[in-house]
């Protein structure tokens, strides 16, 4: 046999592998979009890893969203660096956006504070209406950590404070703190954004910072000082909830896929406070916490996590008060929360049904 019969034999065999190869993807594709006529796209981004997000990286590791019919691609903070994106969801999906076919602006709904949110329209040029739908977050639970040699939170006056944006609900914390010891937000405390690590206390660049289970974690090992737990505060903040576009949710179908979200989201939440054990294999294999210590004071700390995740009405309106403007005074808190899909599901027995 000549070596032009065995190139031929060759590109025969060749294009029945491409044949073959494109018959199986046609068959996949044909197979995923029958299945995802079955329930409803949605794009949810979860920027950063907290103990009150946790539930809506539940729903997606057990099952929920399409036991509820949404098909969700969920794009979350990497465990190892939360400047990188993961993206999950079904094989399709993933090819996309691996090539870069099709691939969204934004996602359909963001899993982020609602203060910063409220704060940001008020702030931003041109930026759109967004509403909250859903919270899992309402209660103030920061930690106050200073650099070693400070003793009290009373020696903070005429310090700096390091926070992650004065607009985050880091700084809602910091401007609290100031109205709780009566001293002037702008004159009696500096509040340093871009700072809300202990990295910064072990330097001196600030004298305390106001940070979350991760940071208080780190300070314990490292023997900063714990100065305050504001959870003992008993004060509300608009915190870590689903937020969208008010224009998006007017659409019928996309209403529909949130108010599944939403089902989705609550039986995550009822699994999370019955079922420590699923919270505690979450956390091991999405946020890759090892530590079973740490996972379990994680875990305890999120037992104000609500049943019933109604917007953050309390802490809408504390945020106007510690924010207040001539901008923040033209908007009132009701237009930025619309808590008609919670009242509906909570209406018809699904939340009560869940518990009994």
């Amino acid at each position: 046999m000549d070596q032009a019969q065995i190139g031929i034999i060759a590109l025969r065999r060749l294009r029945k592998v491409w044949v073959s190869t494109g018959v199986l993807a046609l068959a996949l594709v044909t197979t995923l979009s029958c299945t995802r006529q079955d329930s409803l796209p949605l794009i949810v981004n979860v920027p950063s890893l907290s103990i009150s997000r946790l539930p809506y990286i539940i729903a997606e590791d057990q099952g929920l969203y399409r036991k509820y019919g949404v098909n969700v691609e969920l794009w979350m903070a990497s465990p190892q660096s939360e400047s990188r994106v993961l993206v999950r969801g079904d094989i399709l999906t993933r090819i996309w956006r691996f090539i870069g076919i099709n691939m969204p602006q934004k996602a359909d709904v963001e899993i982020n504070g609602g203060t910063p949110m409220m704060v940001e329209a008020t702030e931003v040029a041109r930026n759109p209406h967004r509403i909250v739908i859903a919270s899992t977050d309402c209660v103030v639970r920061a930690h106050l950590i200073g650099r070693k040699g400070i003793q009290s939170a009373e020696e903070l006056k005429g310090k700096r404070i390091g926070v992650s944006a004065r607009r985050a609900t880091a700084g809602f914390h910091a401007i609290l703190f100031a109205q709780r010891m009566a001293w002037d937000p702008v004159k009696d405390i500096s509040i340093i954004p871009d700072a809300e690590n202990i990295g910064v206390l072990r330097d001196n660049s600030v004298d305390a910072i106001f940070g979350y289970e991760r940071e208080y974690a780190a300070a314990k090992r490292a023997g900063f000082p714990i100065l305050a737990d504001t959870h003992e505060w008993n004060e509300t903040v608009a915190g870590n909830s689903a937020i969208l576009d008010s224009e998006w949710l007017k659409d019928p179908q996309h209403r529909e896929a949130a108010r599944r979200f939403l089902k989705a989201t609550i039986e995550a939440i009822k699994l999370f406070h019955q079922h420590p054990e699923i919270a505690m294999s979450v956390m091991e294999n999405w946020y890759g916490i090892k530590d079973k210590d740490y996972a379990r004071t994680l875990y305890d700390r999120g037992a104000w996590i609500p049943m019933k995740p109604y917007p953050c009405y309390e802490g809408f309106k504390k945020t106007k008060e510690l924010y207040d403007s001539n901008e923040m005074r033209k908007h009132s808190p009701e237009e930025f929360y619309d808590d008609s899909l919670m009242r509906e599901i909570d209406a018809s027995g699904f939340i009560d049904n869940l518990y009994r």
